[in-house]
């Protein structure tokens, strides 16, 4: 808590002192009676205002705060609501509080409504970029009968909304999903280690649906994916850039492809460097994106995108899809990326047009993946149509 005279409290205690010196100077008892009345006041007013604080202390004040849609995309209009209740709610001066990505830098604009007990905030934030933010806490404003001091400080906590890139639906050709195009969609068979999906198992997994000749070849336990078998699964793969433009058309790219595919009946996971991978439905791959940083270290972003194709190796038993979002990769790397498309169908989308970028896409297109190579900021729906363009 902060304590702060107000104007009107400095001006009274001025007004009150100088009218005391002149009362000594002369000898008057009036007006020295006359001039202790504000000064007076504004100790009374203190007072008030310490007992308030203890007692609204005492009694306290619970912050509720609601945000629809909560995770937003990045772009969209979030609606806020904060509700405040307790001792003498509807008295308070309340203030809210946004990360500069949701309120564009500027005073947050809020319509008040006050009941008893209870005063209601509401008001719009604009996700402006991906990413997790703040909002809160409250700023509250506390200000005695007189008005002549108050005190500011906080009311409840922050709370986190999580906004999502903006992506695209993207369409998902026939002509474009598969080697074998007729029957991808509809989930066709596709030949595997026991027709299967296969991923680690994870505790809480049922152990009939563990596959135990892969996972015997493999030294740890295997478990089907997909109550269907033979349903091919997909991988994106996302190259990690450093922060800027580059890193959020990547991610949105990325973000994109994986939904699709998602949509289109496919198990797909969405493998980045961040803290988990994406893995599951619409919501669980764009969660997976919120809290990815770009890697500003070309060893470390190497090792990152060397770590997903060593998870899709040990885990699509060879034969799943694999969609890539690359930037220009030095030999190694393409010679490590090559290796996946033996028995998979591999996409890749080569960001940049350096002499790097283009030997990435000339490589890995000589290695059997589709690829096409476009610039930064390229619309994604064009993107993502011409691979099916790519002999």
């Amino acid at each position: 808590m902060r304590w702060r005279p107000t104007a009107r409290g400095v001006g009274m205690v001025v007004l009150g002192l100088a009218v005391m010196a002149a009362a000594t100077a002369i000898g008057s008892t009036d007006l020295l009676v006359l001039g202790a009345i504000p000064v007076l006041a504004a100790a009374a007013g203190c007072a008030l205002l310490v007992v308030e604080l203890a007692r609204g202390r005492r009694r306290g004040h619970e912050v509720r705060r609601t945000v629809r849609p909560d995770p937003v995309h990045a772009g969209r209009i979030a609606e806020v609501e904060v509700e405040v209740t307790g001792h003498r709610a509807e008295q308070l001066r309340l203030r809210e509080q946004a990360a500069t990505e949701l309120s564009g830098g500027r005073p947050l604009r809020a319509r008040v409504s006050r009941t008893d007990d209870r005063i209601r905030l509401r008001y719009q934030v604009l996700a402006g970029r991906r990413g997790r933010w703040t909002m809160g806490p409250l700023t509250v404003t506390r200000t005695d009968p007189f008005g002549v001091a108050s005190i500011r400080g906080a009311l409840g906590v922050e709370q986190d909304l999580s906004v999502w890139p903006d992506v695209e639906e993207l369409p998902v050709p026939r002509t474009l999903l598969l080697a074998e195009p007729d029957r991808a969609v509809t989930g066709a068979h596709s030949p595997g280690s026991d027709d299967a999906a296969l991923r680690e198992y994870q505790v809480g997994d049922d152990l009939r649906r563990v596959h135990w000749p892969s996972s015997a070849r493999r030294g740890s336990l295997l478990v089907r994916t997909d109550e269907h078998a033979g349903v091919r699964t997909a991988s994106v793969l996302l190259d990690p850039s450093p922060e800027g433009e580059a890193l959020e058309w990547s991610i949105r790219m990325a973000a994109s492809a994986a939904i699709a595919l998602q949509a289109a009946g496919h198990p797909t996971r969405l493998l980045t460097d961040g803290p988990h991978p994406g893995t599951g439905d619409r919501t669980a791959l764009l969660d997976a994106t919120v809290d990815l940083v770009g890697q500003p270290d070309r060893d470390a972003a190497d090792r990152s995108l060397l770590a997903q194709i060593r998870t899709v190796e040990g885990t699509d038993g060879g034969v799943g899809l694999v969609v890539a979002v690359l930037g220009p990769q030095h030999p190694t790397l393409r010679a490590a990326l090559a290796g996946l498309s033996t028995a998979r169908p591999c996409w890749a989308i080569v960001r940049g047009t350096g002499e790097e970028a283009t030997a990435t896409a000339r490589d890995l297109l000589r290695a059997g993946w589709r690829t096409v190579q476009v610039e930064v900021g390229a619309d994604l729906t064009a993107t993502w149509l011409s691979l099916g363009s790519v002999a």
